[in-house]
């Protein structure tokens, strides 16, 4: 049974420590008091429906929300994150992933979105993995955005049996 009360009280509990955080204009808090912060207070909303309500396609958008905000928070504080179109994907895959372990939904979408964030966080290294760039081939490889493409207008218009 889907408990929808966790959802709005998560947000308007969320939303209230953190504009009462701010008015109380404490100096150790004020550069975590920003936007980010709001998608992680609505990230863990969704996750708390998802998780608590047993509300489970809540799980996805609770972690995009959640990590993206985490992302904006930690990419200017720690040198060794990337700040990088992949870790986005990441996040996207990690949702995928975190759904289907309880809804038995997305599994293809976590895989193919967790493979093209691992291409895209070590594209060199890949290439010197597959003995690309050594022998001038990589100019081929500039072609896998057509195979995404390709990918995707076959799975929008052809059926599969």
């Amino acid at each position: 049974m889907k408990n929808q009360k966790i959802f709005p009280g998560l947000i308007l509990l969320g939303f209230g420590l953190y504009f009462y955080l701010e008015h109380s204009q404490i100096d150790i808090l004020k550069e975590y008091l920003t936007w980010p912060t709001l998608l992680i207070i609505v990230g863990i909303a969704f996750l708390g429906q998802g998780y608590g309500g047993k509300d489970y396609e809540a799980i996805l958008p609770g972690v995009i929300l959640t990590g993206f905000g985490i992302h904006f928070h930690i990419v200017n504080r720690l040198s060794i994150w990337p700040d990088h179109i992949g870790i986005f994907i990441l996040i996207i895959s990690l949702g995928f992933l975190l759904r289907y372990q309880r809804t038995g939904n997305g599994l293809f979408h976590g895989v193919l979105f967790l493979i093209i964030s691992i291409i895209l966080l070590f594209y060199n290294e890949v290439l010197q993995w597959l003995g690309l760039l050594e022998n001038k081939a990589g100019n081929i490889i500039n072609l896998w955005p057509f195979l995404l493409i390709i990918l995707g207008i076959y799975l929008l218009f052809f059926k599969r049996k």
